[in-house]
C-alpha cells in the first residue's frame, strides 16, 4: 500500500457521495455562534457529530468550557517520539441568512449545483476540517497506522472572535504540545492554486464620533452657526487616509517588509478570476504589489458611517455623527498601540472633539512564520508532489484568524492549508465550494499526512529530538 493509495481514498471519498453525505448532516445542523438559541447545538455538534467520528479513527477526548463557550479537546497518540501534529477547526458559523439565498437554495441543507457545493459552512469551517478528518481517515485504512500522533482542538466562537480559545490554549499547553500546526481555513490565493499561509494580518474594529449637541436643529435657522459633526468626523477620517486609500498614520503601518516576505509574494499574483470585483491597482500604499498590499500591509477602511436619518433625511443639521472603522495590519505594527496612536494624530490636528473606543474588546493580533521555515519547505514540497505544481505561500492570510493562540501561545509553527477560494461568498448568502477544490484538498492533506508518518533526520526538526 502506498501514498498515492492514500490519496485515492481520499479522494474516491467524495466522488463515491459518502463526503457528501458527512457534509451535509454537519452542515443541516444550524450552529450560528452569533444567535444565542443556538447555544444548544453548539455543544451537539461536538458531543454527537465530531467526538463519534473521532473515536472512530481511534482518539479519545472531550468537550471543555471556557468563558461560556465549549471546545473539543482530542487525541490519537501512537508512540511517544513520534512526530506529533496539533489540528484545529471551527464548528460555528455566522448566521444563516435564510430567505436571501438563490431560489432552490437553503444555508442548512447541502445542494450541488453544477461544479459546487452550496451550504453554510461548506468552507468556513466544516467542509475544511472536514476535509482533514476524512484525509486522517484514509491514511489511516492504508497503512493501518499514522505514523505520527495528532492532537484536535475545535471550537464553536471563532465567527465572535473566538472568545475563550487563548484561555483553553494557555490552560492546556501540555495536553496540546506538538512539533507543528496543520489546519484549513481561509481562502486559496485562487481556486486554481493550492496555497498554504503561515499566520494572518491582525484586526481592530473601531468606533469613532461627534457629540455636538442635543438633537438636530434646522439648517435654514442654525446653518452656518453649528458646526456639522458629519462634515467634521468626515475630515477626520480623510485626514487618517488619503484619497487613494494611503494611511497617514506611521505607527499603523509596519515599516519594510522583509526580504524573504516580499520572496514568497513575488510568486503569488493576486488576479481578477471573474468571480469578484475588479481590482483598483490605483488604490492603497503606492510602490507595492498587490500581494504585498493584501498580504504584507495595513488597510483602512470605513465600515460603516452614519449622521442624522439617512432613511428619511431632514433639512437639519445633526447634532451626532458616527462611524466604525477597522485597520487589518501585518506584523510590525502595534496592535496595542493602534487606538492609541490614532488619538495622537486626531489630537495633534485639532480633532480633540472626536471620541474613539474599540467596538469589542478582543483583537486578531497579526502572526506571521519565516517563509524559510523548514516545515513551510516540508508542506510545500508535499503539496507540490501531490499536485505537480508549487503552491503559493502567503506569509501571512488577508484576513484575520487567531493564529496568536497557536503561534504565541503554544509556540508552534503554523501551517495552514485552505480549501476554499476569494469568490466562495462566505459569510454571505449562496456560500459554496467548487467540487474540484473538495477533491483536491482530500488529495491534499492525505499527502501530507503520509508525508508526516515517513519523516527522517533530514524533515524538519521536531522538538523532543
Amino acid at each position: 500500500m502506498s501514498r498515492e493509495d492514500a490519496i485515492s481514498r481520499a479522494m474516491d471519498l467524495a466522488r463515491s457521495g459518502a463526503f457528501f453525505d458527512l457534509l451535509a448532516r454537519r452542515v443541516a445542523m444550524p450552529t450560528e455562534s452569533q444567535n444565542p438559541e443556538r447555544r444548544a447545538v453548539l455543544v451537539a455538534y461536538l458531543e454527537n457529530e465530531l467526538m463519534p467520528a473521532l473515536a472512530a479513527l481511534g482518539f479519545t477526548g472531550r468537550v471543555h468550557e471556557a468563558e461560556g463557550w465549549p471546545f473539543l479537546i482530542a487525541e490519537r497518540i501512537e508512540a511517544p517520539g513520534l512526530p506529533t501534529v496539533l489540528g484545529y477547526g471551527h464548528g460555528d458559523v455566522v448566521r444563516g441568512m435564510e430567505g436571501d439565498w438563490e431560489d432552490g437554495l437553503s444555508p442548512w441543507e447541502l445542494t450541488k449545483r453544477g461544479d459546487r457545493w452550496y451550504g453554510r459552512g461548506v468552507v468556513d469551517n466544516k467542509g475544511q476540517h472536514s476535509i482533514g478528518i476524512a484525509a486522517l481517515e484514509a491514511v489511516l485504512a492504508v497503512r493501518g497506522r499514522l505514523g505520527f500522533n495528532v492532537k484536535m482542538l475545535i471550537e464553536m466562537g471563532e465567527e465572535v472572535l473566538s472568545p475563550g480559545l487563548h484561555a483553553v490554549a494557555a490552560a492546556n499547553r501540555e495536553a496540546l504540545a506538538a512539533d507543528v500546526f496543520i489546519a484549513s481555513d481561509g481562502p486559496r490565493l485562487s481556486a486554481e492554486r493550492p496555497t498554504l499561509f503561515l499566520g494572518s494580518r491582525g484586526a481592530l474594529s473601531f468606533d469613532i464620533w461627534i457629540e455636538a449637541r442635543e438633537g438636530a436643529h434646522h439648517s435654514g435657522n442654525w446653518g452656518g452657526l453649528l458646526s456639522d459633526p458629519a462634515t467634521q468626523l468626515a475630515n477626520a477620517i480623510a485626514s487618517v487616509a488619503g484619497p487613494t486609500g494611503r494611511i497617514a498614520i506611521p505607527e499603523w503601518l509596519p515599516g519594510e517588509i522583509p526580504q524573504a516576505v516580499r520572496r514568497a509574494l513575488a510568486d503569488c499574483e493576486v488576479v481578477d478570476d471573474g468571480h469578484g470585483p475588479e481590482i483598483e491597482p490605483g488604490w492603497g500604499e503606492p510602490g507595492l504589489t498587490a500581494a504585498e498590499k493584501l498580504y504584507a500591509w495595513s488597510s483602512f477602511a470605513v465600515l460603516a458611517f452614519e449622521a442624522g436619518n439617512p432613511k428619511a433625511p431632514v433639512a437639519a443639521i445633526p447634532g451626532r455623527a458616527w462611524a466604525r472603522c477597522q485597520l487589518r495590519f501585518p506584523v510590525g505594527v502595534d496592535g496595542d498601540d493602534i487606538l492609541p496612536a490614532l488619538r495622537r494624530h486626531l489630537d495633534a490636528r485639532g480633532f480633540t472633539q472626536v471620541e474613539v473606543a474599540p467596538a469589542r474588546s478582543q483583537i486578531f493580533r497579526a502572526t506571521r512564520l519565516d517563509p524559510e521555515n523548514p516545515w513551510v519547505g516540508w508542506a510545500s514540497a508535499s503539496v507540490e508532489r501531490t499536485c505537480g505544481q508549487l503552491p503559493a505561500i502567503l506569509p501571512s492570510l488577508g484576513g484575520s484568524l487567531p493564529n496568536d493562540a497557536f503561534a504565541e501561545i503554544l509556540d508552534l509553527p503554523t501551517v495552514w492549508v485552505p480549501h476554499s477560494y476569494p469568490g466562495c461568498s462566505q459569510h454571505a448568502p449562496n456560500e459554496h465550494v467548487p467540487v474540484r477544490i473538495i477533491e483536491e484538498g482530500l488529495a491534499i492533506m492525505a499527502g501530507l499526512y503520509w508525508d508526516l508518518g515517513e519523516l527522517d533526520e533530514a524533515g524538519p526538526p521536531l522538538r523532543g529530538a
